[in-house]
């Protein structure tokens, strides 16, 4: 029994070890471009700092990597979350959108802050400081507002 547990035992280390040999995404391009949507839209610098705190790891092109994405099998779970969120919204790619899904995409970002769907509760259990209070949702759909007039 005691040497099926340390077989057990060192096959998952080995396992462990040999995952963190598996290629990694890198979504750190940090230049601002000109189809980001603060390029494309006047915004003031508030909602910009909202964004960039709050939504900027899964929805743009610049991923700010927490400690644990260093090891995987962390590492993968957040490679496909950010890959998933770009995929749905990227504000460094705003600008090359067509005008009717531009205004889709910022309608889809009141519905979400409506109904509470963004950040996601899973980012939130490790990033409380994205959590966007009262005033921050009031300033992001009153720019929103505008922007559609």
């Amino acid at each position: 029994m005691t040497r099926k547990i340390l077989i057990g035992l060192v096959t998952v280390i080995v396992l462990f070890i040999v995952i963190q040999f598996i290629p990694k995404d890198y979504n750190q391009d940090k230049q601002v471009t000109l189809n980001n949507i603060a390029t494309v839209y006047s915004m003031p610098e508030e909602v910009q700092a909202i964004f960039k705190k709050d939504c900027y790891d899964c929805h743009s092109n610049n991923t700010n990597y927490p400690f644990y994405a260093h090891l995987q099998p962390m590492r993968l779970m957040l490679d496909r979350h950010v890959r998933n969120g770009k995929a749905e919204l990227n504000f460094d790619e705003f600008g090359t959108y067509s005008a009717r899904k531009k205004r889709s995409k910022l309608r889809a970002i009141s519905t979400s802050l409506d109904e509470g769907t963004m950040p996601l509760p899973s980012y939130l259990i490790i990033h409380r400081d994205a959590a966007l209070n009262p005033r921050d949702t009031a300033l992001i759909k009153s720019w929103i507002r505008k922007v559609n007039e």
